[in-house]
């Protein structure tokens, strides 16, 4: 459903009536508290999966040009405000409304994609909803601006669904509107010097509120973003809470990702609850489904898993958490260093081994199919994931994480990835199934493996992707375990243990 002009215009203006008090229904596991949510479980899928692929893929992937594009366009100076203004033109005239159109997604075969993604181990598949840009990436019932009506004109959330539920995987979708009305402020904005200096930007156009917030938004043109609900008028949190309902109720997500903490208290809250709540209609009164908030006070206790934005914990956390990370930018970005395969291989090792789980982004281009750097990265993931996966899914950590010189990290969870040095055969990651103990060595060592926190008696010792048998020992250093002359794979290597 489209929405008339007027009326979007007419959401930001503060029309939209205002929410009924929550009420639940009587067969309703939750309400909208936080003191209800504290009961909430997180689903065994999701303790057992370990891996997801997440896909950054909207309208400011059009300009290939990195990540908060429809942001740095408008704030002079930035790499991407100079590249917009040499590309595109000058945004005053040229904004990110007519960069929407530019969005093709002619290579888009999003079955293609979820098979590549499924062979390579992911147990979920994450789509992007909508980003800070305003820009909802299915048929949203509430505002015009959506991909459907624009762009590739394609509900890009449902056919990932579709394809996702075809091959069997959970689907889950990230909501990152909340802060837009801050984010977006920019485009209300000019630039300060040269000779358009103080030309409102297009943002400042009556006729684009509702992609780029009315001029009250505007208070925040000038600062720096603050990361916060604070300003943000009540109008705009309805919107949210409207539009992410509707993303839920037609979508059904087995995940649901907000980047950032739980917005809006009530509102958020209310979401929350409702996403639970239907998961449970959809399951005989149990709930499926998974919500994740980024501020570890929401998580404490239930109500939801704590994500990790590009960074790893310090230790086993008591609860199931997910690492959210990027082989490079997280919007495509041309010419861009990616991650490798073995530093990937190597966080999923290390952070299954201390309860969590791993969501990689794979940023797609205009065409939405991926390059050839990110196809190879998903071919080594393959192949190791082949011999390995026995390690890594349904598995718990056992009562050490790991051992080695890689095993500290700095105290700050988020965005602490930055510091990690590629592992080596002196670093070793723990998980556990039942009697079953794994152990991957996190490089190839020259001989022998040397396991050392094992003290228990052993039975047995398998290398997995090795079709023989090894060679092995038990002393007062630990397990000893001496190496074939092929190695079964590339990256680290695991060994099956029993105790």
């Amino acid at each position: 459903m489209t929405l008339t002009r007027r009326n979007a215009l007419g959401l930001l203006a503060g029309s939209l009536p205002a929410l009924a008090p929550a009420k639940a229904a009587s067969a309703d596991p939750f309400t909208g508290t936080r003191e209800s949510l504290k009961q909430y479980q997180v689903p065994d899928w999701f303790r057992d999966a370990k891996f997801g692929i997440w896909a950054h893929w909207g309208p400011q992937s059009a300009a290939e040009a990195g990540d908060w594009y429809a942001r740095n366009m408008y704030i002079q100076g930035s790499e991407q405000y100079k590249y917009h203004v040499a590309t595109y033109g000058h945004p005053t005239k040229f904004g990110f409304k007519d960069v929407i159109p530019t969005w093709k997604g002619d290579k888009f075969d999003p079955e293609h994609l979820i098979r590549l993604y499924k062979k390579a181990g992911a147990k979920y598949f994450v789509s992007m909803g909508v980003h800070h840009d305003n820009f909802d990436l299915w048929n949203s019932r509430n505002t015009r601006w959506n991909a459907v009506n624009m762009g590739p004109k394609k509900d890009v959330v449902g056919m990932f669904r579709q394809a996702a539920l075809r091959e069997g995987l959970k689907f889950g979708v990230s909501e990152h509107l909340w802060i837009s009305y801050k984010w977006f402020a920019v485009s209300h904005g000019s630039d300060k010097t040269g000779p358009l200096a103080g030309v409102p930007y297009d943002g400042a156009d009556p006729k684009n509120a509702d992609l780029y917030h009315g001029a009250a938004a505007a208070q925040f043109a000038n600062r720096e973003l603050e990361w916060g609900p604070e300003g943000i008028p009540d109008s705009w949190r309805r919107q949210w809470f409207l539009r992410i309902k509707d993303l839920v109720d037609q979508y059904q997500p087995d995940l649901l990702y907000t980047d950032g903490a739980l917005p809006f208290e009530e509102y958020g809250l209310r979401l929350v609850a409702h996403h639970y709540n239907e998961s449970a209609k959809r399951h005989g009164g149990k709930v499926e489904a998974v919500y994740t908030s980024k501020r570890r006070e929401d998580c404490e206790v239930g109500t939801c898993v704590l994500d990790v934005e590009r960074g790893v914990v310090d230790q086993i956390w008591p609860n199931p958490w997910q690492t959210d990370t990027c082989v490079g930018d997280w919007h495509y970005k041309r010419n861009v260093r990616y991650k490798t395969a073995k530093t990937v291989i190597d966080m999923l090792a290390d952070i299954v081994s201390r309860n969590g789980n791993l969501l990689l982004n794979f940023p797609l281009p205009n065409s939405g199919e991926p390059d050839r750097e990110e196809l190879q990265i998903l071919s080594e993931i393959t192949d190791w994931m082949a011999v390995n996966s026995e390690g890594i899914y349904g598995t718990r950590p056992w009562k050490v994480f790991g051992e080695g010189p890689g095993a500290r990290v700095k105290p700050a969870a988020a965005f602490n990835e930055n510091g990690r040095r590629d592992l080596t055969a002196e670093d070793v990651r723990f998980t556990a199934r039942g009697s079953m103990l794994y152990a991957f060595v996190m490089g190839w060592p020259q001989g022998e493996a040397v396991v050392r926190s094992v003290s228990s008696r052993v039975r047995n010792v398998e290398l997995l992707g090795y079709k023989g048998q090894v060679r092995w020992s038990q002393d007062a250093g630990g397990l000893r375990v001496q190496m074939p002359v092929e190695r079964p794979c590339q990256h680290a290597i695991g060994l099956k243990i029993a105790l």
